[in-house]
Parts: structure tokens; sequence; C-alpha cells
């Protein structure tokens, strides 16, 4: 629960005429994370002389063409299936989504696989090639109409035939738009050129400039063309169009129609080919991904002449199931060197966690911070204690709380099915609503004061001492009490990595001084009579207890210097402000029941207020309202619930590893092993 398990590194020797077998074996069973056995090689002398490094196997190209083109029909099916889904489609897949089938696969040797997906890809290309060859038809036809549709509306005064405005064997046309005041100019200035030329212009569909249209011979055109660049000059390209710009509009209006509905007829043809195909299709890429990593691994590995040799971190616990799984897969024809970690040389290790159901998903949110070290205390069971506590402390009501657990239900029931995630999301979202209810109910949380509100009712749940509306002071004083006990934890934790590490002097300077600190300020405040000045009902110590709390403090500072130097006196603002940063529990608590009460005290006023239609005003304010509070302050509880773990606990002792233990592992969602 408080450490990662115990790994240990184990090296693996097999003829080479069973490491095909081998790596396939363990690739099935996910008990070992393969590592690059390369820097081992390097620090054994011996065995560098002996062995040189493998290469993946000469499939590996072929395999990763063969993907390429597998998600590429993938891509193609999936986005014929899903099109035309709605909004109500697009919600059940996330309430409800199709579970994978997993399709029966055999076990064939690398050749023979390429051999069967080769031949699956050719069926389906046969089919896919034709549609994508039309569409792509359509797709160009239906460009150029577009374009020519956009020419005709610019040169939509003209009643001409634009074919006539294209160059001749003997002529150039020239067609763009000017601004109008500069067409005079423009026109005496290509006069003066040549008297072989004919110019005339027209008003813009915009009315906002001149189309102007110049015909000359070929041997002008350029003289043409360079006198027009002179003046703001748009040069309009005419292409392969015929008729007047009302008969091309709606010439291409009518074929865009046609088109749309020969499209609509081609992807019908394109659905059924996905309906028939792509649960095979996806079974495929998965096997392919599969067959493609265990084809890749052997460059991880050395062999001799012989024998390969590789080398992965497997948990201490599934150490003989790995020697009895390549034993069996190698004919015993194998040899094994476990190699333990030693001491402190543990940051390359990767961790597995062990958590049990309840803080398993909470693994989730430490994993978004940073790997934990090997050997170094896992924090998630406090994340699991804490952060749906803090999560229902800022949000505080009962209503809210309720829906945050709804929808982390529909998240475990739809998404949590097909992807860890999200199941791990959805079951923290319950604990955090569940909290955030049974805080609401205790502290008058409920729609903010609701039921007072309009029914003069006083929830049986309130405990009167706590109730937010009426003590926010003694609601502060338990989270600032809440936030220095977990501080503590945090520096308890943080002691015992040190220690471990051998980091004496940073145990107690970062950790341990804090405890004397603690110590002292209790002695120092007992030392005062608080109860016959305040009536405060604390034990006095008299002037005794005031200079033993002086005495400690004075250590504590001395601590302080001697492990971190002059400025370590400063890190008491720290320590003092990580202490007071729970004191966000109160605010957010009491932002959420005084915007909630806001909402309802508007609802109240609309209703009574406005006749006629008021009552459907403040029912509309009534529910946007605290829409929009339990979306803002479900953000903000989660981001404050996150950062009193991250920032102000963590930082008391976390320790960052290089990465998780990551299985070489075969994915098995869309297809299973025939037996």
């Amino acid at each position: 629960m408080f450490k990662t398990a115990r790994m240990r590194k184990i090296r693996i020797v097999t003829l080479d005429k069973y490491v095909a077998p081998t790596v396939d074996a363990l690739h099935e069973s996910g008990l070992l994370q393969v590592s690059d056995i390369s820097d081992s090689v390097q620090q054994d002398p011996e065995l560098a002389e002996l062995v040189t490094p493998a290469k993946a196997t000469p499939y590996t190209g072929k395999l990763s063409s063969l993907l390429m083109k597998t998600n590429g029909i993938s891509e193609l099916l999936g986005n014929s299936l899903s099109e035309g889904h709605g909004l109500k489609d697009t919600l059940m897949s996330f309430i409800s989504p199709d579970m994978p089938v997993q399709k029966e696969v055999e076990k064939l040797d690398t050749e023979a696989f390429i051999e069967k997906a080769e031949d699956t890809l050719s069926q389906v290309e046969a089919k896919t090639s034709v549609i994508e060859g039309k569409l792509t038809a359509l797709d160009t036809e239906t460009s150029e109409l577009k374009s020519n549709k956009s020419l005709a509306n610019r040169l939509s005064n003209f009643d001409m035939d634009l074919a006539l405005l294209k160059d001749s064997k003997y002529t150039s046309t020239t067609v763009g738009r000017i601004n109008a005041e500069s067409t005079s100019e423009i026109k005496n200035k290509l006069s003066n050129l040549t008297d072989e030329l004919d110019v005339f212009t027209v008003p813009a569909d915009d009315k906002e400039g001149d189309i102007i249209v110049v015909v000359t011979l070929n041997e002008f055109s350029d003289e043409v063309y360079s006198t027009l660049r002179k003046y703001d000059f748009e040069k309009i390209e005419i292409g392969n169009v015929e008729g007047t710009p009302q008969q091309v509009i709606s010439n291409a209006d009518a074929r865009l129609l046609t088109i749309e509905s020969e499209r609509a007829s081609i992807k019908s043809e394109l659905k059924a080919i996905a309906e028939q195909w792509d649960d095979d299709i996806l079974a495929l890429k998965e096997q392919l991904e599969n067959e493609k990593e265990k084809n890749e691994i052997l460059s991880s590995f050395v062999q001799t002449k012989d024998a390969y040799v590789f080398e992965g971190w497997v948990p201490e616990k599934d150490t003989d199931k790995v020697e009895q799984l390549v034993e069996k897969s190698s004919d015993g024809h194998c040899a094994f060197e476990i190699i333990e970690v030693e001491g402190t040389d543990d940051e390359d290790v990767p961790i597995l966690q062990q958590n049990g159901w309840y803080a398993k998903p909470f693994e989730y949110l430490v994993d978004m911070y940073s790997p934990v070290r090997y050997n170094a205390m896992d924090p998630t069971i406090f994340v699991a204690i804490t952060f749906p506590f803090f999560f229902g402390f800022c949000l505080t009501d009962a209503v809210y709380g309720l829906f945050v657990s709804l929808i982390g239900v529909i998240l475990l029931r739809g998404l949590g099915k097909i992807k860890e995630s999200m199941r791990s999301f959805g079951w923290i979202l319950i604990w955090s609503g569940l909290w955030s209810f049974i805080l609401g109910m205790i502290t008058n949380g409920f729609l903010g004061n609701f039921p007072d509100q309009f029914f003069k009712y006083k929830l049986p749940t309130v405990i009167d001492a706590v109730d937010a509306f009426k003590h926010p002071d003694i609601i502060l004083i338990i989270a600032i009490a809440i936030g220095l006990l977990y501080t503590n934890i945090g520096f308890i934790l943080g002691a015992i990595n040190n220690l471990r590490y051998g980091n004496v002097k940073e145990a107690i300077g970062s950790q341990l001084c804090w405890f004397v600190f603690e110590a002292g300020i209790i002695l120092l405040v007992s030392g005062f009579n608080l109860t016959a000045k305040y009536g405060i009902p604390l034990p006095s110590t008299g002037l005794v207890g005031a200079v033993l709390g002086a005495i400690l403090i004075v250590a504590t500072i001395g601590m302080l210097v001697w492990a971190n130097g002059a400025y370590g006196v400063m890190d008491i603002f720290g320590f003092l402000g990580d202490v007071l940063s729970y004191a966000r529990l109160l605010a957010l608590c009491l932002a959420t029941g005084g915007i909630a009460m806001t909402v309802n005290i508007l609802t109240g006023l609309v209703n009574d207020m406005v006749p006629f239609i008021g009552i459907l005003l403040a029912i509309i304010i009534f529910i946007f309202g605290h829409i929009a509070n339990f979306l803002f302050q479900v953000l903000g509880a989660f981001i404050n619930a996150l950062r009193l773990n991250y920032v102000e606990f963590f930082s008391q002792f976390f320790m960052e590893g290089k990465g998780k233990f990551e299985a070489f592992k075969a994915k098995r969602t869309f297809t299973k092993i025939k037996n």
C-alpha cells in the first residue's frame, strides 16, 4: 500500500531457434518489461566481447507498411459508420458505448500471418478503392463547379458567353477587377499602347468596382498586363467555362444537387462494406500492432552465433512465473540470472503500484503529477482518502454532490467499460460526490439554502456547530486543523524517505524541525493563562512552558540555518503558508453556498415582482443559475483538491521516479487467441 511492488531485473539466455516462441509467450503473458540490454553490456566487458547487438526481424518493414495501409482503411470504414450520427448518438456513445467484439484468431508465424493480412487487405481494397475513386472524382467535379459558379457570380453583369473571354490563337484576353475611379485613366493608358486593342468595362457584382476586359493581339499582352498592374488590378482567371453567367450558375446548381445524390448513394455502398469488414479490419490492425511489437523488440536484445540474451524487469512475485514460462516455451534450452536492486541505486527501476480496490483509481491522479520513485513512499492511499474529502469540503452541497456522483456512475457504466482512465475517473467522481453530499447535509448545503428559502424547513441532518451559514469561523478552524494534520503526515513521509536514502541533514532541515517548531509554539502559548484571560479551555504551563517553547523555537531556527543556510529561516513563512493555504476549503465552501443562495433569492424576487411570466422567468433563473454555479464550483473543487495534494502535501516528501512498469504485453481488445 505505502510502497511499490518489489522489482527484480532478470537476464534470460535462449537459443535462437526458441527466441520467437519465447518472445511470443512473454508477449501474451504481460509479466515482463523488456529493457534495452546495451547499457548492461557496456558495464560488463566480458559479456561485451561475446555478443553483438541484435536487430529487428526483416519482417518489421513489411508489417509497418501493412499497418499503415490498415490504419487508412480502418479510418475510412470508421468514418463511414459514424457519419450521420447526431448529438443523441454522441451522447449514447458516452453513456452506453458499443463493446468491442473479440474475434478469434489463429496463432501463426510471422510469414504466414503477413500472407493472411495481405489477402484480407486485398479483398477489402478491391471494394473500397473503386468507391474512393468515385468519391474523389465527385469531389474534383464539385470543386470545379463551385469555382465556375464563383467566377460566374463575379461576372454576373456580363450578358455574354464566358467562353468568348478565353485566349485564341491570335488574341489575348485579360479580365480583372479595377477601382471604378481609375477606369478612365486606365482606358487612356491602354489606348496609347496600340490601336489593335479593345477595352470594355461593366460594374462589378458588389457595385464597388468595375470588371475590365481587354482584348488585344498576343504580341501586346505583356504590355497590357504590365500597365494594368500599375493600378489596383485584380486578375480573374477564366477557366474551362461556357455559357452566360446565369447559365453557368444554373447548370452548376443543378449538377451539384445531382452530385450530392450520387455521393449519398456511393456512401451507402461504403457503409455496407464497413458493416461487413469493420470488425475484421480492427482485429487485423490489432494483430499487426502486436506482431510488429514482437518483431521490433529483438532490437533490444544482444546475440551470439547461436543464442539471444535479453533483460527485463519483473515484479518479484512473478519471477517464478516468468522462469517457468520461458522454460516451457524454449523446451528448457534457457538460462537465467536474477539481478537484485542494491541499496539506494534504484532511480531507474520502473514502479508498479499495489493499491487496493478503493485506492487503485486514484493512482491516475498521482500519475498526473509524476511517477513515484521506487522504494519511496507511495502517497496514493492518502490521495484516495483526502481528495474526495477536500472536493466535498469545497463543494459542500448535497444536491450538487449527487449530480457529481451520477456523472461518475455514467462514466463507470459507459466509457469506463472500455477505457481504464474513464473507469478510474468515474470512481473518483463517485466518492467525491458522496463526500459533497455528506458534508452538504451536515453543513446545511442543499442547493444553497433551498429548503429554508422556499419551504421554511431545516434539514434534520444539519449540525448547528458547523452550519456554514452561521459558523464559518468553526469551519475555518476545522480546515486549518486538517491542514496542520495533513502537512505533518507529509513531514513524516518525507523524513522516512530522506532517512532511507541517508539524507539525514535534509530530513532534519526540511521535516523533523517542524515538529520541534510546533512543540515550541504549543508550549509558548500554554505558558499564558488563556483560560482566565480569554476563557479558552487550555491547560497553562506558566513561565516554564513559555521559556521551553521559546527555546524550542530558537532551536528550530538553528536547525533551519544549519541545514539550509541563512535563508533557511524564510522556510518558517513557507510552513505557515502551507498550513494557512487550507483556508481555501472554507473559501470555496462559502462560495458555493453564497452563490447558490443568491440564485435562490433572485428566483424568489422575480417570482414575487414580475406579473404573469414571473414564475417562468423564476424557473429559468433557478435552473440555469444552479447549473452555472454547479459547473464553476465543481471545477474549482477539483482544481483546489488537487492543489492541496500536489503543492501543499507532495512538496513535503514526494520523490519522482523515471517511469511506471510497462509490461511487454499483447493488446487483446478486438482479438483473442483461438484455443
